[in-house]
């Protein structure tokens, strides 16, 4: 009698139990709600991981060196977010140096010397299309003057503008000869000194090319 009285005791147990666990609401395991749309999806830069940040860094330098400044900061000011702080240290520092030089570009191409002296220091890195642009510029400001002619003639020959070229260096001899002397010289037109037109403006005096 008394392990009857104790197994129906177990058996209501049981049953409590059971009809417990079966009231509890079953949870499952969801990813976290987005806290937003994301970059990818919206269309704006991805925060760097450190693979990208320093991919990004290299593109700006690349940019950098080839002076598409304005380009080149962008990229800069992105690899800037990245989580390699070396990486985004250096960026930080030459996005500024991006700013001062276009600032500078800007401000101080005011004159035709200024825009000679720079078109000049894009030569001396081969930028050749962008010097043209500057060099253009600074010959709208002084159209006699020689030296820019002549620099504009160079760039025009580094860039395949050889009609332009010849004709600029024409006009840049006929205002000083002794600019006749110099493209000789001159590396960059040494190639095309036996084509015409320029085996006439630089050796007049010689025939049979």
């Amino acid at each position: 009698m008394p392990e009857k009285k104790k197994t129906t005791v177990a058996k209501s147990l049981e049953a409590r139990v059971t009809r417990a666990q079966s009231s509890k609401p079953v949870r499952t395991t969801e990813p976290p709600p987005a806290a937003g749309p994301s970059a990818a999806a919206s269309g704006g830069p991805q925060p760097a991981s450190a693979q990208r940040q320093l991919s990004t860094f290299e593109q700006a330098m690349k940019l950098f060196h080839a002076r598409n400044l304005k380009e080149a900061r962008e990229l800069f000011q992105l690899a800037a977010q990245g989580p390699e702080r070396d990486v985004a240290n250096r960026a930080r520092l030459h996005a500024s140096m991006c700013d001062r030089r276009l600032e500078q570009a800007t401000v101080n191409l005011g004159s035709a010397e200024d825009c000679y002296n720079y078109g000049i220091a894009l030569l001396n890195t081969r930028n050749a299309a962008e010097a043209r642009i500057h060099l253009e510029k600074g010959l709208s400001m002084s159209p006699g003057a020689d030296h820019i002619l002549y620099a504009l003639a160079l760039a025009q020959a580094m860039s395949g503008e050889l009609l332009a070229a010849s004709e600029n260096l024409r006009r840049a001899i006929e205002l000083e000869p002794r600019n006749r002397i110099m493209a000789r010289q001159e590396a960059d037109f040494a190639h095309l000194a036996n084509q015409p037109p320029f085996d006439s403006l630089l050796y007049p005096g010689k025939k049979g090319w």
